[in-house]
């Protein structure tokens, strides 16, 4: 599969996330580029929180995240990790 993580650039290093309709957007735009991939795979990975990860998660089409700073504390990457359970 053709795995794409993306963060907007406005995100970076913020610790500020996309809204889920931002997400939403941006992943939409992404398939769209990309619709000749049937093996696509888009990940989100702008300040994703134990906090903001199920709404991100709800994101139609969003198959997952890249998770930098929560992943350094074991309480807040269990949380995130468990929405796919």
């Amino acid at each position: 599969p053709l795995v794409i993580a993306y963060e907007p650039v406005w995100a970076i290093g913020t610790g500020t996330a996309a809204t889920p309709e931002d997400a939403r957007a941006a992943r939409t735009h992404l398939a769209e580029l990309l619709s000749a991939r049937s093996d696509l795979r888009i990940l989100y990975g702008g300040s994703v929180t134990a906090e903001n990860a199920a709404a991100l998660l709800e994101v139609s089409g969003m198959d997952g995240f890249l998770i930098g700073g929560s992943s350094l504390a074991p309480a807040s990457f269990a949380a995130i990790a468990g929405l796919g359970a």
